[in-house]
């Protein structure tokens, strides 16, 4: 019988808690509550043994099968071209990449590796759905071993455009290996206009409805933005909101008002700017001063990355300068907290923020924003401030907007959302809700594999070059 098979880079024990399940989890999970299916990926194991271990395991009708990787190929294929070149790239950070040609080799070994374990367990009907930056190749290495079955591939992060795309050292291998899937989807409709100009300008390949002949075969390019789990969000906020340690911290903040900002500890959040945001506030609101409490959740990530290393000790010392100029004996303005908190105590806290900071200089979507908007009372919600260079931007319009490189203006924006009549905010906080009540996790999952699945229809002639791409194809149906 067919199945859909997932492929990620990391999966998650199968008998763990859920409670800090991540976006591309929930996703995924969403993916296989209606269809027999595998997960298949990395342990989280590295090894220093010559021979790597694959295992396999059923739970809850689900199909785990996981592999290790060398302590090698972690240097190269993780830490060094995935998250040294292709992140820091794929975010607009030309400055940051670091490219290797061992890296390089490491990344397409890996792939390679994924491609044979995969190769003995895939029926020629599977259905196969490949997520992130890490798997670029595998269509192509699945390809080359006979399988001609349909692969999707969905990229999580940002997709800049053509200049910046051709800033990445052999592109013109790697990303024309995208072209091996039957799908490619992106978050927003900008990031798979980029894709296509790619293939239009480098490859001199040209589109109808965004599906493109490649040789023999065809691909077809679209935007899928993901969602959250909705109304399951909804119904847990009230009962998080009542947890004993979420009314702890909210009876420690005295009555004070609470901003939140929740973010992994990346140069692509924007955290700096956020805080020295911050700082212009309450220069510019003495009022406020004493009376607001800006909390940053910030877990570690990557620490043995040299530039995650230097942002942590950037972003603390930025805490202390603000926390020493404008904190009281009785009153700290920020507190910064480097650990995990399970997915109920941050809805809790959501519920209780009169404002989210969601300023990413750079991000696929950002499922904070989407996740904050959820968890909000209707009768008395906060306000969300929310980066224009977020792709949730594109869909919770009724944020507050902002460009996370205006300091000033994100200052003001803060201001703005605390002093908000409650009529404005229920307005927002409705326009938001109904965005992503309509588009959440499971609508994000069919969509996608309905495209993947449809038959593909028989392809015109291509139009000459210099035709506009019509973007309203790329627009969730």
């Amino acid at each position: 019988m067919a199945q859909l098979v997932i492929v990620s880079n990391r999966v998650p024990h199968p008998s763990g808690s859920r409670e800090r399940a991540g976006g591309l989890e929930v996703g995924i999970r969403a993916a296989l509550r209606r269809r027999q299916g595998l997960w298949f990926g990395w342990s989280g194991k590295v090894t220093s043994q010559a021979k790597v271990e694959t295992r396999d395991t059923v739970h809850r009708d689900v199909r785990y099968v996981v592999t290790d990787i060398a302590e090698s190929d972690y240097k190269e294929f993780y830490s060094g071209f995935a998250n040294r070149v292709l992140w820091p790239i794929f975010h607009y950070r030309l400055d940051l990449a670091e490219f290797s040609r061992r890296d390089l080799s490491g990344y397409m070994r890996v792939n390679e590796h994924f491609a044979s374990e995969l190769h003995k367990i895939i029926g020629p009907d599977d259905v196969i759905w490949v997520h992130d930056y890490h798997f670029m190749p595998l269509a192509s290495a699945l390809r080359e071993r006979g399988h001609r079955n349909r692969i999707g591939f969905f990229l999580h992060i940002p997709c800049p455009p053509p200049e910046i795309l051709i800033a990445l050292p052999h592109h013109e291998v790697l990303l024309r290996k995208l072209c091996d899937y039957d799908l490619v989807g992106f978050q927003t409709g900008d990031d798979a206009m980029n894709f296509s100009r790619y293939l239009t300008r480098e490859w001199g390949l040209h589109s109808r409805d965004f599906r493109f002949s490649v040789g023999d075969r065809k691909v077809q390019v679209g935007a899928f933005p993901i969602g959250v789990e909705t109304a399951t969000l909804a119904r847990l906020a009230p009962r998080a909101a009542r947890q004993p340690f979420v009314r702890q911290v909210v009876g420690s903040l005295s009555n004070r008002t609470m901003i939140i900002g929740v973010d992994r500890l990346d140069y692509s959040k924007g955290i700096t700017q956020r805080m020295e945001a911050f700082e212009r506030f309450l220069a510019a609101n003495p009022a406020w001063r004493g009376c607001v409490t800006y909390l940053q959740i910030t877990p570690k990530s990557r620490s043995n990355i040299p530039e995650y290393a230097n942002m942590g000790e950037q972003v603390g010392a930025m805490t202390g300068h603000i926390n020493g100029s404008y904190g009281e004996a009785d009153w700290t303005p920020i507190r910064y907290v480097n650990r995990t908190y399970t997915r109920s105590t941050l809805v809790g806290l959501y519920r209780h923020a009169r404002a989210a900071l969601v300023t990413p200089l750079r991000d696929g979507m950002n499922l904070v924003a989407k996740e904050y908007v959820a968890s909000q009372d209707p009768e008395d919600p906060g306000v969300l401030i929310l980066s224009h260079f977020a792709g949730a931007a594109r869909e919770l319009t009724a944020a507050l907007l902002v460009n996370p490189f205006d300091i000033d203006g994100v200052g003001s924006a803060i201001a703005k959302a605390l002093a908000m009549s409650l009529e404005e905010r229920r307005q927002r906080h409705e326009a938001n809700y109904r965005v992503i009540a309509a588009n959440d996790v499971e609508q994000w999952a069919h969509r996608f594999l309905d495209d993947l699945t449809r038959p593909v229809p028989t392809l015109r002639e291509p139009e000459p070059v210099g035709g506009e791409f019509p973007y309203r194809t790329l627009l969730p149906r």
